[in-house]
């Protein structure tokens, strides 16, 4: 038990270690332009624009409506103004409303969805800057190293229009699986006494694995090797997404959201340059994580999806 604890204690260290490389986010950048502009607006947008609207409304905006429209008497306020108390009281909540309803609201959808669509080309130039920077090869894939595992990975699907369906099934798995194990997140973290911890816990993962999933993709590695991959080194994913978590765990969801959307692109970058997949085809036994055994983290996730999936195929003749 000491030993595995120790193998346990030194590769979350690793993960952690990996996911606070920020270094590599300023080698790629200067590696790549268009990297720089879309990582440059995505931090405009969600840093200056999203998160700077949250600073000035609590600042600046939410203080002056208290001292414009006060719901407590002091001294020098006269009674008749202090008759009106309540309600300055309910204007100032309205008004308060009206900044969520018509600003925050729609500034953290819109933040979402371009977030959403840059993140993806921000892993696409990330990935295009490794193949030609000239990072050592415990950070970066190189040209020489990555082709052996990601071939044999590739070697596995087919061709044509087989392998063009077996991509779009997973694609649709993946999607059901990581919504289901958002889901079991959020329930999660109700639990009395120990929902926090748990809520951490599967909070760090769900970060890791997103961070990893724009990397695999482009580098063609089939789903399920990921997930066994993943859940094998489980320990390591769970170092890699605890700096993604400590940054918003504590915050209120409007502005863990936004800091979440300046990071999270950090990371997919910190997690495109690290190379811990170049593993995946060697055999499992010679994995850092050997002796530690395969964790189920997906094990509820995969059953509703499957189930899902199942409900999806007994209904679809009856709708024809």
């Amino acid at each position: 038990m000491r030993s595995k604890s120790k193998q346990v204690l030194s590769l979350w260290l690793e993960g952690f270690r990996e996911a606070c490389s920020l270094h590599r986010v300023v080698i790629l950048c200067h590696r790549s332009r268009k990297l720089l502009l879309r990582t440059g607006q995505c931090f405009l947008l969600n840093g200056l624009i999203f998160l700077g609207s949250l600073g000035v409304f609590k600042w600046f905006i939410d203080p002056a409506l208290q001292w414009i429209l006060p719901d407590q008497c002091s001294p020098l306020t006269s009674q008749e103004f202090c008759s009106y108390g309540g309600f300055y009281a309910f204007l100032r909540g309205g008004l308060l409303q009206l900044f969520y309803v018509f600003w925050f609201y729609p500034l953290y959808m819109l933040s979402f969805i371009l977030s959403n669509i840059w993140y993806n080309d921000i892993a696409k130039h990330g990935f295009e800057a490794i193949e030609k920077s000239d990072i050592s090869s415990a950070e970066a894939l190189r040209e020489g190293e990555a082709p052996a595992s990601l071939n044999s990975a590739n070697s596995e699907r087919p061709s044509g229009l087989g392998g063009v369906m077996i991509g779009i099934g997973e694609q649709v798995y993946s999607i059901l699986l990581l919504t289901f194990f958002f889901l079991e997140v959020y329930v999660v973290g109700v639990i009395p006494y120990i929902g926090k911890i748990l809520n951490f816990l599967l909070l760090s993962w769900m970060y890791a694995y997103y961070c990893y999933e724009y990397k695999w993709n482009f580098s063609g590695i089939p789903l399920e090797k990921r997930l066994d991959f993943f859940e094998s080194n489980w320990a390591f994913f769970t170092g890699f997404g605890s700096p993604c978590v400590l940054a918003i765990f504590f915050l209120s969801p409007l502005v863990s959201g936004a800091l979440m959307a300046i990071l999270f692109p950090l990371f997919v970058l910190t997690a495109t340059g690290s190379g811990p997949e170049k593993s995946i085809g060697a055999p499992r036994r010679t994995w850092k994580c050997a002796g530690l055994g395969r964790l189920p983290i997906f094990y509820v996730a995969d059953t509703l999806s499957m189930l899902a999936l199942s409900i999806f195929r007994l209904e679809s003749p009856h709708e024809i």
